[in-house]
Formats: structure tokens, C-alpha cells, sequence
């Protein structure tokens, strides 16, 4: 008799499970074309966490880390989702041969890291970084000014790289600055405005 209950319990608990899950994933689907909102939403999360670690002069190693991992998710969003390094590798492994492409053809960027993506992971680490500064666990004493240092360079060296990447195989990441081409008049409209002329 004790399964039998045991076994309601476990599948209502996961039907439970599954029903918050499928709303969560919902809520989260609807938030998907509001992009200004939600950098602006992650940009105030990410004011208060800098004002509190100011405020509190402390939890500098968890401050380090956000910025660690954001540099990291902004290198993913930067960097295309297959490599021209690597393809341009397997072309020299080949030997030469005939052209096969004409380097003028369209080439869409895929994000190795979508926007989404990007917005989301960024946004739950910044809420994980407040939720740690509240602990005196996570307030591990350090010179701040080495760390704060240490993430400039780091992160001048790196986009250094990600941009030389870049101009080497002349990709651009964002869609600004990028033609953008209008619907054509189709066959019907034009012989519509044809049939108006006469």
C-alpha cells in the first residue's frame, strides 16, 4: 500500500515539475523579440550588483568571476559558429585545387552563441553574483586593484585577438553598417502598374 502512495506522489511531483517547467519556458518564449528591454532589464541587474559591491567595498573575487564569465559569453557571441580557421586548415590539407566558390558569394554569420542565448545565461549569472554577495563566505579578502587590472588586460589582449580574427576573415558580427535590401515589386504588381499607365 506504501508504493502505491509513493508512486502518486513521485508522478504527481513530476507532473508538478513539468507543468512549472513547460510555464517557465512560456514565459521565458514571450520575452524572445523584446531585445532592447531585456539588455536594458540585464544592464540595471548588472548596476545594482556593481552598486552593491561598491557600497559594500567587498565580494571582489565574486565580481572578478561575473566579469570572467560575461568576457567568456561575449567572445561566444562575437565568434562565428564555424571557424574560417579551421575551414581555410582543411582546404590547405587538400592540396591545391580548382576554385569551387567565388568569394564574393553571401555568407550569413552564425552566432556561435545566439543573442538569446547570450542574454539569458548572462542574466542568471549576474542574479547568481547578487545572491553570492549576500553570503561573508563568498567575501574572500583581496587586493582589488591587481584583479581589476588583470581583467583589463585580459580583456584588451583578448578582443584584440577576436578583432584581428575579424579583419582576417572578413566577417562582421553585427548587423549595422550592413545593406539591407528591400522586397522586390512582384510580376502581378507590375503589370498592374502597367494596366494604370495605359
Amino acid at each position: 500500500m506504501d508504493d502505491i502512495e509513493n508512486e502518486n506522489q513521485t508522478g504527481s511531483f513530476a507532473t508538478r515539475k513539468n507543468e512549472l517547467e513547460v510555464r517557465w519556458q512560456t514565459s521565458i518564449d514571450r520575452l524572445t523579440p523584446y531585445t532592447t528591454y531585456r539588455w536594458i532589464a540585464f544592464g540595471v541587474l548588472l548596476s545594482l550588483f556593481l552598486l552593491r559591491i561598491l557600497m559594500a567595498q567587498g565580494w571582489y573575487i565574486v565580481c572578478y568571476a561575473l566579469g570572467i564569465y560575461l568576457l567568456n559569453m561575449f567572445l561566444a557571441f562575437l565568434t562565428p559558429k564555424f571557424d574560417p580557421s579551421a575551414q581555410e586548415d582543411e582546404e590547405n590539407e587538400d592540396g591545391p585545387s580548382l576554385p569551387t566558390r567565388n568569394d564574393e558569394e553571401f555568407r550569413p554569420f552564425i552566432r556561435r552563441l545566439p543573442e538569446f542565448k547570450f542574454w539569458y545565461s548572462s542574466t542568471k549569472a549576474t542574479i547568481a553574483a547578487i545572491f553570492c554577495s549576500f553570503f561573508t563566505f563568498f567575501d574572500i579578502p583581496v587586493y582589488w586593484p591587481i584583479l581589476l587590472v588583470y581583467f583589463c588586460i585580459l580583456f584588451a589582449l583578448t578582443m584584440r585577438r577576436q578583432i584581428q580574427h575579424m579583419v582576417r576573415y572578413r566577417y562582421v558580427p553585427f548587423d549595422f553598417g550592413k545593406r539591407k535590401y528591400k522586397k522586390a515589386a512582384t510580376d502581378n504588381s507590375s503589370e498592374e502598374i502597367k494596366m494604370q499607365a495605359k
